[in-house]
């Protein structure tokens, strides 16, 4: 079914000014952040940066992976809202310049990449064919790339469907998806490995990647739901996204929140199950001094406070919960990835004026390229061939 005319094309989004204005400042104070942090205390501003990198990394994959799904499975719900997710991937190519820097850094995070460190230690020796830093640059370039040349394709059909109309551009999107979706997991989890878990490169874990996957759907449900609403109650959506959208955005969250939970204990019930010393000291670390409140945190706020707000149907329709979970998942997400990385450094967390700054920089990058983006297109998939299906079936 081919999407009517009588729907209303809400256009594209011109963020308002006084949003723009903020998102620049953080953009600047991230960049004075940045150049400070490396005069004063380069040591402390790696691992920050490492923190958001594959933060944000993650949400502007994830998009792409959520916009994959719809395709590949024909999904019908997600049509007013997919192109929320679209506009997270304009901000892959952005990662080029991030990575840069996380490169230009990692000789003073990695211990891998000290070959003093290396020498004599057998588990470094044997592992040094895979992390030695040519191989870590090549690995995550061609990641980010493969991402991108996706990106590209995907979202350039859905672009432009909005004009043509062709059913045939969703058929091709739909041959694209699953191959997208081999080369993302593969992809995905390397990076994962060597953004985060060679942080300590004697620990491993064969599910770690499932574990940062969950965490990447779960924040990227998040600031789905953020976007949604932000434009809903800005009247751009009027019409074609309604409670019933966001109940099934709701449960989506909720559903995810209860994978990453249950992926997070199956990682920790083996490796505290097995006892073997080589697994076991990351948890070990994780539990002890400061971080201890962090884990608990992530138990008690991460899992159970988003358990129970997204479980009753009418907080899954309330734009007001719905939002506000929203924004503390995104939070929890940060803060789950502050616990990866910096208990590699630090005794207990550390955020300061240099965490703050780059997060900020971060954030206001992220924004801008998205508002771009909805800027530029319209924010919703217009001729996409589920939309009027969509809209009509959860307006009955």
């Amino acid at each position: 079914m081919q999407a009517s005319h009588s729907i209303r094309n809400p256009g594209k989004f011109e963020a308002p000014g006084a949003l723009r204005g903020a998102l620049t400042l953080l953009l600047v104070v991230g960049l004075v952040a940045i150049i400070a942090g490396y005069k004063a205390d380069p040591a402390r501003l790696w691992p920050a940066v490492i923190h958001n990198h594959f933060y944000f990394l993650s949400l502007a994959v994830g998009g792409l992976f959520f916009a994959a799904i719809q395709w590949v499975t024909s999904a019908m719900w997600s049509a007013p809202i997919r192109r929320l997710a679209e506009s997270f991937t304009a901000f892959i190519p952005w990662l080029l310049v991030s990575a840069v820097l996380v490169f230009f850094g990692m000789k003073g995070v990695y211990k891998w990449t000290d070959p003093s460190v290396v020498q004599g230690d057998i588990v470094l020796e044997g592992k040094q064919a895979y992390l030695n830093t040519t191989f870590f640059i090549i690995r995550n370039v061609v990641a980010i790339l493969i991402w991108w040349g996706f990106a590209r394709v995907m979202i350039g059909n859905s672009i432009k469907q909005d004009e043509t109309r062709d059913p045939a551009l969703t058929a091709r999107n739909r041959v694209f998806g699953p191959i997208f979706l081999i080369l993302f997991a593969v992809t995905f989890t390397l990076t994962s490995f060597d953004i985060l878990m060679s942080l300590d490169p004697h620990w491993f874990s064969t599910m770690f990647g499932v574990y940062c996957f969950a965490g990447l759907f779960y924040s990227t449900l998040a600031l789905i739901a953020i976007l949604t609403i932000y434009l809903k109650r800005k009247g751009a959506l009027e019409g074609i996204v309604n409670d019933n959208h966001l109940h099934d955005l709701g449960k989506f969250m909720f559903a995810f929140t209860v994978f990453w939970a249950y992926i997070g204990f199956s990682q920790f019930m083996l490796i505290w199950y097995a006892n073997l010393p080589e697994e076991t000291g990351y948890f070990i670390h994780r539990l002890d001094h400061g971080w201890k409140a962090v884990s608990v945190f992530l138990l008690a706020g991460k899992f159970f406070a988003v358990f129970f707000m997204l479980l009753p149907r009418g907080n899954k329709r309330d734009m007001r919960v719905l939002y506000g979970v929203g924004w503390f998942m995104m939070i929890a997400q940060w803060i789950d990835i502050l616990w990866i990385v910096q208990p590699e450094f630090y005794s207990g967390p550390r955020v300061g004026w240099l965490e703050l700054g780059v997060a900020a920089g971060f954030i206001g990058a992220f924004g801008l390229v998205i508002f771009r983006f909805l800027g530029r297109h319209n924010i919703v998939a217009i001729g996409d061939p589920k939309l009027e299906e969509s809209v009509l079936h959860h307006h009955q």
